[in-house]
């Protein structure tokens, strides 16, 4: 990730730079009321993203994307309400950052977090672990801006989820550089610990596998 100087400093250098910097605020002032109409626009159910200044209009999932999604919601929710460590919102929560609106797959937010939350919220702030699946159109967006993003806003935790090679790739936050740095991949032979939602860990194969995630959540329940 480029430092603010490195982005900075060039402009500074730049003999138009006054030109550049109105440039900047015209542009800026443009996505503001491109966002300002999303949000007017955006209704319940709809799979719309504003990344980067552009409405991004998600495709139906496939099924494959939608079974490990439910399956691992469903093991995050049934932990965290046992346990009663926060909440877990599903991809028709909206992530309102600084500059784009996200729909993640599964979210996790502790519990002084999700005290705030209200009976009409529906723009909710940087959540602690997200959890993306992959697919063929989201994939590039999911390793790239989304990943950086999240990070930049201080979430501590990121999952990739890969349906078609059915493995997990761990991601923690650097508080320092506020960036994700890889920690494991794991694989449906593996099992897989999350460090945010405290002593949570299970067999990656209960992602993909029902029997292996009623399995699970029945030896949680005892």
């Amino acid at each position: 990730m480029l430092r603010d100087n490195e982005i900075i400093e060039p402009i500074l250098q730049n003999l138009h730079m006054p030109e550049l910097v109105e440039e900047l605020n015209v542009r800026l002032k443009q996505v503001q009321l491109l966002r300002e109409e999303f949000y007017k626009k955006i209704q319940p159910g709809d799979k719309w993203e504003f990344i980067n200044g552009k409405i991004v209009m998600h495709s139906p999932a496939k099924e494959k994307h939608t079974v490990a999604r439910q399956k691992l919601e469903y093991l995050l929710q049934t932990f965290v309400s046992i346990h009663e460590l926060g909440q877990v919102r599903r991809e028709t929560s909206l992530v309102a950052l600084t500059r784009n609106d996200y729909l993640p797959d599964i979210l996790f937010f502790n519990k002084q977090t999700s005290s705030n939350f209200k009976p009409n919220t529906w723009k909710y702030p940087i959540p602690d672990f997200v959890v993306e699946i992959l697919s063929d159109g989201t994939a590039s967006t999911g390793r790239g801006i989304k990943k950086e993003d999240y990070a930049a806003h201080g979430a501590k935790e990121y999952w990739l989820v890969d349906p078609d090679l059915q493995l997990v790739e761990q991601y923690l936050l650097d508080e320092k550089k506020k960036e994700f740095w890889l920690f494991t991949k794991k694989t449906v032979s593996d099992q897989i610990e999350c460090k945010t939602i405290k002593d949570l860990s299970f067999p990656v194969a209960a992602i993909f596998d029902e029997k292996v995630k009623m399995q699970v959540v029945k030896e949680w329940l005892k």
